[in-house]
């Protein structure tokens, strides 16, 4: 789980990203693609080609941190490319989702009922 600030944004990286790439790779990709700041204390996630792999880059304030998951089975949804070097902004539940390996964009309401006893 990851826990995101007031106020901190999450950008996800349209398209596919070469998951060899580490921070300064990331970095650079942010500051040069996205024309994003890497150090603005947002986060930056990214998804290799075969969607089983993401990584999140963000400053903490003294440091670039780097988050990754490679998850099992299934892959990590991600929104088809629009335009190259774009980004979509999600919300903190959104993240979750996402990094849980749920549809982010398509979640499923649970039932609830409609009065006790």
């Amino acid at each position: 789980m990851m826990i995101v600030p007031a106020g901190v944004r999450v950008h996800l990286a349209l398209g596919v990203t070469d998951m060899r790439k580490g921070m300064d790779g990331l970095a650079a990709l942010v500051q040069e693609t996205l024309k994003q700041d890497p150090f603005s204390g947002h986060l930056f996630a990214f998804r290799g080609k075969n969607a089983f792999m993401i990584k999140i880059l963000f400053w903490d304030g003294n440091g670039l941190c780097l988050f990754t998951k490679r998850i099992d089975r299934g892959g990590f949804a991600w929104p088809r490319l629009s335009e190259p070097g774009g980004t979509i902004t999600l919300t903190p539940a959104q993240l979750a989702m996402l990094i849980e390996g749920i549809d982010w964009r398509t979640p499923e309401k649970v039932w609830r009922p409609a009065k006790a006893g």
